[in-house]
Protein backbone atom coordinates (compact mmCIF):
# COMPACT_ATOMS: atom_id res chain seq x y z
CA UNK A 1 0.00 0.00 0.00
CA UNK A 2 1.40 3.41 -0.94
CA UNK A 3 2.08 6.07 1.67
CA UNK A 4 -0.69 8.22 0.16
CA UNK A 5 -3.23 5.42 0.56
CA UNK A 6 -2.06 4.81 4.13
CA UNK A 7 -2.62 8.50 4.96
CA UNK A 8 -6.09 8.36 3.38
CA UNK A 9 -7.01 5.26 5.40
CA UNK A 10 -5.80 6.89 8.63
CA UNK A 11 -7.83 10.02 7.89
CA UNK A 12 -10.98 7.96 7.24
CA UNK A 13 -10.47 6.04 10.48
CA UNK A 14 -10.12 9.30 12.38
CA UNK A 15 -13.33 10.61 10.79
CA UNK A 16 -15.18 7.49 11.98
CA UNK A 17 -13.64 7.28 15.44
CA UNK A 18 -13.73 10.96 16.46
CA UNK A 19 -17.56 11.28 16.61
CA UNK A 20 -17.54 8.37 19.07
CA UNK A 21 -14.45 9.24 21.10
CA UNK A 22 -15.04 12.99 21.45
CA UNK A 23 -18.34 12.79 23.41
CA UNK A 24 -16.90 10.09 25.68
CA UNK A 25 -13.82 12.20 26.35
CA UNK A 26 -15.96 15.31 26.93
CA UNK A 27 -18.16 13.50 29.47
CA UNK A 28 -15.12 11.96 31.21
CA UNK A 29 -13.48 15.38 31.55
CA UNK A 30 -16.75 16.90 32.78
CA UNK A 31 -17.02 14.19 35.45
CA UNK A 32 -13.41 14.79 36.42
CA UNK A 33 -13.92 18.53 36.85
CA UNK A 34 -17.21 17.79 38.60
CA UNK A 35 -15.30 15.59 41.04
CA UNK A 36 -13.16 18.62 41.85
CA UNK A 37 -16.27 20.71 42.52
CA UNK A 38 -17.65 17.99 44.78
CA UNK A 39 -14.35 17.79 46.67
CA UNK A 40 -14.38 21.58 47.16
CA UNK A 41 -17.85 21.15 48.71
CA UNK A 42 -16.22 18.83 51.28
CA UNK A 43 -17.67 15.55 49.98
CA UNK A 44 -15.84 12.45 48.75
CA UNK A 45 -16.34 12.45 44.94
CA UNK A 46 -16.17 8.64 44.75
CA UNK A 47 -18.95 8.36 47.32
CA UNK A 48 -21.05 11.01 45.57
CA UNK A 49 -20.71 9.45 42.11
CA UNK A 50 -21.28 6.01 43.61
CA UNK A 51 -24.60 7.17 45.05
CA UNK A 52 -25.52 8.99 41.83
CA UNK A 53 -25.00 6.10 39.42
CA UNK A 54 -25.96 3.24 41.71
CA UNK A 55 -29.31 4.92 42.34
CA UNK A 56 -29.83 5.65 38.66
CA UNK A 57 -28.59 2.42 37.08
CA UNK A 58 -28.15 -0.33 39.66
CA UNK A 59 -31.60 -0.94 41.10
CA UNK A 60 -35.05 -1.61 39.70
CA UNK A 61 -36.68 1.67 40.71
CA UNK A 62 -33.64 3.73 39.76
CA UNK A 63 -33.53 2.18 36.29
CA UNK A 64 -37.25 2.88 35.91
CA UNK A 65 -36.75 6.51 36.92
CA UNK A 66 -33.81 6.86 34.52
CA UNK A 67 -35.82 5.51 31.60
CA UNK A 68 -38.70 7.84 32.47
CA UNK A 69 -36.41 10.87 32.32
CA UNK A 70 -34.58 9.59 29.24
CA UNK A 71 -37.73 9.36 27.08
CA UNK A 72 -38.39 13.13 26.66
CA UNK A 73 -34.66 13.84 26.36
CA UNK A 74 -34.29 11.28 23.56
CA UNK A 75 -37.27 12.51 21.54
CA UNK A 76 -36.46 16.20 21.87
CA UNK A 77 -32.73 15.81 21.17
CA UNK A 78 -33.61 13.70 18.12
CA UNK A 79 -35.68 16.62 16.86
CA UNK A 80 -32.79 19.04 17.44
CA UNK A 81 -30.44 16.67 15.61
CA UNK A 82 -32.72 16.45 12.56
CA UNK A 83 -32.80 20.24 12.37
CA UNK A 84 -29.01 20.39 12.66
CA UNK A 85 -28.65 17.99 9.74
CA UNK A 86 -30.47 20.57 7.62
CA UNK A 87 -28.28 23.36 8.97
CA UNK A 88 -31.01 24.73 11.27
CA UNK A 89 -30.68 25.48 14.99
CA UNK A 90 -33.89 24.60 16.80
CA UNK A 91 -33.60 26.20 20.23
CA UNK A 92 -37.35 25.86 20.75
CA UNK A 93 -37.61 22.31 22.04
CA UNK A 94 -38.87 23.49 25.42
CA UNK A 95 -41.79 25.38 23.90
CA UNK A 96 -42.54 22.51 21.53
CA UNK A 97 -42.68 20.15 24.54
CA UNK A 98 -45.28 22.41 26.15
CA UNK A 99 -47.35 22.57 22.98
CA UNK A 100 -47.16 18.80 22.59
CA UNK A 101 -48.36 18.36 26.14
CA UNK A 102 -51.20 20.78 25.45
CA UNK A 103 -52.20 18.98 22.25
CA UNK A 104 -52.37 15.57 23.91
CA UNK A 105 -54.17 16.97 26.95
CA UNK A 106 -56.86 18.59 24.79
CA UNK A 107 -57.52 15.25 23.06
CA UNK A 108 -57.45 13.38 26.36
CA UNK A 109 -59.84 15.81 28.03
CA UNK A 110 -62.29 16.58 25.25
CA UNK A 111 -62.90 13.13 23.79
CA UNK A 112 -64.49 10.38 25.86
CA UNK A 113 -65.65 6.85 25.15
CA UNK A 114 -62.96 5.83 22.66
CA UNK A 115 -61.08 2.56 23.11
CA UNK A 116 -57.45 2.99 24.20
CA UNK A 117 -56.18 1.54 20.93
CA UNK A 118 -57.69 4.57 19.17
CA UNK A 119 -57.51 7.21 21.89
CA UNK A 120 -53.79 6.84 22.66
CA UNK A 121 -52.59 7.26 19.04
CA UNK A 122 -55.02 10.14 18.57
CA UNK A 123 -53.69 11.96 21.65
CA UNK A 124 -50.12 11.31 20.52
CA UNK A 125 -51.01 12.73 17.12
CA UNK A 126 -52.45 15.83 18.78
CA UNK A 127 -49.19 16.34 20.65
CA UNK A 128 -47.12 15.77 17.52
CA UNK A 129 -49.18 18.20 15.42
CA UNK A 130 -49.09 21.08 17.91
CA UNK A 131 -45.36 20.57 18.41
CA UNK A 132 -44.92 20.44 14.63
CA UNK A 133 -46.86 23.69 14.28
CA UNK A 134 -44.55 25.33 16.82
CA UNK A 135 -41.58 24.14 14.78
CA UNK A 136 -43.11 25.04 11.41
CA UNK A 137 -43.61 28.70 12.34
CA UNK A 138 -39.88 29.53 12.71
CA UNK A 139 -39.15 27.23 9.76
CA UNK A 140 -41.53 29.24 7.57
CA UNK A 141 -40.13 32.54 8.80
CA UNK A 142 -36.58 31.36 8.05
CA UNK A 143 -37.35 29.81 4.65
CA UNK A 144 -39.64 32.52 3.28
CA UNK A 145 -38.72 35.68 5.18
CA UNK A 146 -35.10 34.96 6.14
CA UNK A 147 -35.73 35.46 9.87
CA UNK A 148 -33.10 33.86 12.09
CA UNK A 149 -34.53 30.62 13.50
CA UNK A 150 -32.51 30.86 16.73
CA UNK A 151 -34.35 34.03 17.73
CA UNK A 152 -37.83 32.85 16.75
CA UNK A 153 -37.55 29.40 18.34
CA UNK A 154 -36.19 30.94 21.54
CA UNK A 155 -39.02 33.48 21.77
CA UNK A 156 -41.66 30.86 20.99
CA UNK A 157 -40.51 28.95 24.09
CA UNK A 158 -41.88 31.72 26.29
CA UNK A 159 -45.12 32.06 24.35
CA UNK A 160 -45.82 28.32 24.67
CA UNK A 161 -44.97 28.19 28.36
CA UNK A 162 -47.11 31.22 29.21
CA UNK A 163 -49.96 29.93 27.05
CA UNK A 164 -50.03 26.66 28.98
CA UNK A 165 -49.80 28.57 32.27
CA UNK A 166 -52.80 30.71 31.27
CA UNK A 167 -54.88 27.71 30.20
CA UNK A 168 -54.27 25.63 33.33
CA UNK A 169 -54.90 28.71 35.49
CA UNK A 170 -58.20 29.49 33.79
CA UNK A 171 -60.06 27.63 31.01
CA UNK A 172 -58.54 24.22 31.82
CA UNK A 173 -58.20 24.64 35.58
CA UNK A 174 -59.34 21.72 37.72
CA UNK A 175 -62.16 22.96 40.01
CA UNK A 176 -60.84 23.65 43.54
CA UNK A 177 -57.28 22.73 42.44
CA UNK A 178 -54.60 23.83 44.97
CA UNK A 179 -52.26 24.79 42.10
CA UNK A 180 -52.61 25.36 38.34
CA UNK A 181 -53.36 22.04 36.65
CA UNK A 182 -56.07 20.56 34.47
CA UNK A 183 -58.50 17.73 35.26
CA UNK A 184 -57.08 14.25 34.59
CA UNK A 185 -57.15 13.01 31.00
CA UNK A 186 -59.29 9.99 30.16
CA UNK A 187 -57.86 6.64 31.23
CA UNK A 188 -58.10 5.50 27.61
CA UNK A 189 -55.64 8.26 26.61
CA UNK A 190 -52.97 7.23 29.11
CA UNK A 191 -49.79 5.45 28.03
CA UNK A 192 -49.28 1.98 29.54
CA UNK A 193 -46.70 1.42 32.27
CA UNK A 194 -43.82 -0.84 31.19
CA UNK A 195 -42.22 -1.62 34.57
CA UNK A 196 -44.73 -2.39 37.35
CA UNK A 197 -44.52 -0.18 40.46
CA UNK A 198 -42.52 2.47 38.59
CA UNK A 199 -43.41 5.44 36.40
CA UNK A 200 -41.70 3.96 33.33
CA UNK A 201 -44.20 4.32 30.52
CA UNK A 202 -44.32 3.52 26.81
CA UNK A 203 -42.77 6.88 25.96
CA UNK A 204 -39.32 5.27 25.98
CA UNK A 205 -40.53 2.80 23.32
CA UNK A 206 -41.84 5.69 21.23
CA UNK A 207 -38.41 7.30 21.51
CA UNK A 208 -36.67 4.11 20.39
CA UNK A 209 -39.05 3.72 17.46
CA UNK A 210 -38.46 7.35 16.45
CA UNK A 211 -34.69 6.77 16.43
CA UNK A 212 -35.16 3.72 14.21
CA UNK A 213 -37.40 5.64 11.78
CA UNK A 214 -34.92 8.52 11.57
CA UNK A 215 -32.02 6.11 11.01
CA UNK A 216 -33.85 4.47 8.11
CA UNK A 217 -34.89 7.86 6.69
CA UNK A 218 -31.35 9.21 6.67
CA UNK A 219 -29.62 6.05 5.52
CA UNK A 220 -32.01 4.66 2.89
CA UNK A 221 -34.40 7.33 1.58
CA UNK A 222 -34.15 10.31 -0.79
CA UNK A 223 -35.53 12.54 1.97
CA UNK A 224 -32.48 11.90 4.15
CA UNK A 225 -30.17 12.72 1.25
CA UNK A 226 -32.13 15.89 0.55
CA UNK A 227 -31.92 17.09 4.15
CA UNK A 228 -28.18 16.46 4.40
CA UNK A 229 -27.57 18.09 1.01
CA UNK A 230 -29.39 21.23 2.13
CA UNK A 231 -27.51 21.22 5.43
CA UNK A 232 -24.08 20.82 3.85
CA UNK A 233 -24.47 23.24 0.95
CA UNK A 234 -27.86 24.91 0.32
CA UNK A 235 -26.57 26.69 -2.79
CA UNK A 236 -25.43 23.45 -4.42
CA UNK A 237 -28.68 21.77 -3.31
CA UNK A 238 -30.66 24.50 -5.04
CA UNK A 239 -28.67 24.04 -8.25
CA UNK A 240 -29.37 20.30 -7.99
CA UNK A 241 -33.08 21.04 -8.14
CA UNK A 242 -33.87 20.60 -4.44
CA UNK A 243 -36.32 22.97 -2.77
CA UNK A 244 -34.36 24.49 0.10
CA UNK A 245 -37.31 26.42 1.61
CA UNK A 246 -39.58 23.37 1.56
CA UNK A 247 -36.87 21.22 3.14
CA UNK A 248 -36.27 23.75 5.92
CA UNK A 249 -39.98 24.03 6.74
CA UNK A 250 -40.46 20.24 6.67
CA UNK A 251 -37.44 19.57 8.87
CA UNK A 252 -38.38 22.23 11.42
CA UNK A 253 -41.93 20.85 11.59
CA UNK A 254 -40.60 17.31 12.14
CA UNK A 255 -38.19 18.61 14.75
CA UNK A 256 -41.03 20.31 16.61
CA UNK A 257 -43.26 17.27 16.23
CA UNK A 258 -40.72 15.00 17.93
CA UNK A 259 -40.45 17.45 20.83
CA UNK A 260 -44.24 17.54 20.87
CA UNK A 261 -44.27 13.76 21.31
CA UNK A 262 -41.96 14.23 24.29
CA UNK A 263 -44.47 16.62 25.85
CA UNK A 264 -47.33 14.26 25.03
CA UNK A 265 -45.47 11.47 26.80
CA UNK A 266 -45.07 13.57 29.94
CA UNK A 267 -48.83 14.25 30.04
CA UNK A 268 -50.08 10.83 28.92
CA UNK A 269 -47.56 8.62 30.70
CA UNK A 270 -46.38 10.50 33.76
CA UNK A 271 -48.61 13.40 34.90
CA UNK A 272 -51.99 12.25 33.46
CA UNK A 273 -52.99 15.91 33.38
CA UNK A 274 -51.57 19.20 32.13
CA UNK A 275 -49.52 21.08 34.73
CA UNK A 276 -48.01 24.53 34.76
CA UNK A 277 -44.23 24.32 34.19
CA UNK A 278 -44.37 20.54 33.74
CA UNK A 279 -41.04 20.37 31.90
CA UNK A 280 -37.92 20.76 34.09
CA UNK A 281 -35.87 22.03 31.15
CA UNK A 282 -35.77 18.96 28.92
CA UNK A 283 -35.81 21.15 25.80
CA UNK A 284 -32.58 22.89 26.79
CA UNK A 285 -30.86 19.65 27.84
CA UNK A 286 -31.78 18.26 24.42
CA UNK A 287 -29.70 20.94 22.69
CA UNK A 288 -26.64 19.82 24.66
CA UNK A 289 -27.34 16.15 23.90
CA UNK A 290 -27.69 16.79 20.17
CA UNK A 291 -24.38 18.67 20.01
CA UNK A 292 -22.60 16.07 22.13
CA UNK A 293 -23.80 13.27 19.84
CA UNK A 294 -21.92 14.78 16.86
CA UNK A 295 -24.73 13.62 14.56
CA UNK A 296 -24.40 9.97 15.59
CA UNK A 297 -27.74 8.35 16.48
CA UNK A 298 -26.15 5.68 18.64
CA UNK A 299 -24.31 8.39 20.53
CA UNK A 300 -27.55 10.34 20.87
CA UNK A 301 -29.23 7.37 22.59
CA UNK A 302 -26.32 6.79 24.99
CA UNK A 303 -25.93 10.46 25.90
CA UNK A 304 -29.69 10.80 26.43
CA UNK A 305 -29.47 7.84 28.80
CA UNK A 306 -26.49 9.46 30.56
CA UNK A 307 -28.36 12.74 31.04
CA UNK A 308 -31.42 10.79 32.19
CA UNK A 309 -29.27 8.99 34.76
CA UNK A 310 -27.85 12.30 35.99
CA UNK A 311 -31.35 13.69 36.49
CA UNK A 312 -32.52 10.46 38.10
CA UNK A 313 -29.72 10.23 40.64
CA UNK A 314 -29.20 13.93 41.35
CA UNK A 315 -31.78 14.29 44.14
CA UNK A 316 -30.60 11.09 45.83
CA UNK A 317 -27.01 12.31 45.65
CA UNK A 318 -28.10 15.51 47.36
CA UNK A 319 -29.94 13.64 50.13
CA UNK A 320 -27.36 10.90 50.69
CA UNK A 321 -24.06 12.66 50.02
CA UNK A 322 -24.97 16.29 50.62
CA UNK A 323 -23.97 17.39 47.10
CA UNK A 324 -26.15 20.16 45.58
CA UNK A 325 -28.17 19.22 42.51
CA UNK A 326 -26.58 22.17 40.72
CA UNK A 327 -23.37 20.14 40.45
CA UNK A 328 -25.19 17.85 37.99
CA UNK A 329 -26.13 20.84 35.84
CA UNK A 330 -22.52 22.01 36.00
CA UNK A 331 -21.37 18.60 34.74
CA UNK A 332 -23.80 18.83 31.81
CA UNK A 333 -22.56 22.32 30.95
CA UNK A 334 -18.93 21.26 31.20
CA UNK A 335 -19.55 18.34 28.84
CA UNK A 336 -20.95 20.73 26.23
CA UNK A 337 -18.02 23.11 26.76
CA UNK A 338 -15.47 20.35 26.22
CA UNK A 339 -17.18 19.04 23.10
CA UNK A 340 -17.26 22.60 21.72
CA UNK A 341 -13.52 22.91 22.37
CA UNK A 342 -12.90 19.60 20.61
CA UNK A 343 -14.87 20.79 17.57
CA UNK A 344 -12.81 23.98 17.37
CA UNK A 345 -9.57 21.99 17.63
CA UNK A 346 -10.70 19.54 14.94
CA UNK A 347 -11.64 22.33 12.55
CA UNK A 348 -8.32 24.05 13.11
CA UNK A 349 -6.43 20.81 12.42
CA UNK A 350 -8.52 20.21 9.28
CA UNK A 351 -7.82 23.77 8.08
CA UNK A 352 -4.09 23.36 8.67
CA UNK A 353 -4.15 20.04 6.80
CA UNK A 354 -5.98 21.66 3.89
CA UNK A 355 -3.52 24.56 3.75
CA UNK A 356 -0.59 22.14 3.87
CA UNK A 357 -2.13 20.15 0.99
CA UNK A 358 -2.57 23.32 -1.07
CA UNK A 359 1.11 24.21 -0.54
CA UNK A 360 2.17 20.74 -1.70
CA UNK A 361 0.01 21.01 -4.84
CA UNK A 362 1.37 24.48 -5.49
Amino acid sequence: MSSLNQVTVRQKMKERVLPVVSPIAAIALALLVGAGLIAIAGVNPIKAYGVLFSEALANYYGIGNTLTKTAPLLLTSLGVLIALKAGQFNIGGEGQIYMGGLGSALIGLSIQGLPAIVHVPLALLGGFLLGALWGFIPGYLKAIQGVNEVITTLLLNYIAQYLVSYLVSGPLLEPNAPSPFSPPIAATAQLPILLPQTQTHAGILIGGLAVLVVWVAFSATPFGYQVEAVGQNPIAARYAGLSVPRTIMTVMALSGGLAGLAGAGEVMGLKYRLFENFSPGYGFDAIAIAFLSRGNLGGLVLISLFFGALRSGASVMQRSAGVPVTVVYAIQGLAVLFIAISLVVERRIALQRKLAGNRVEG
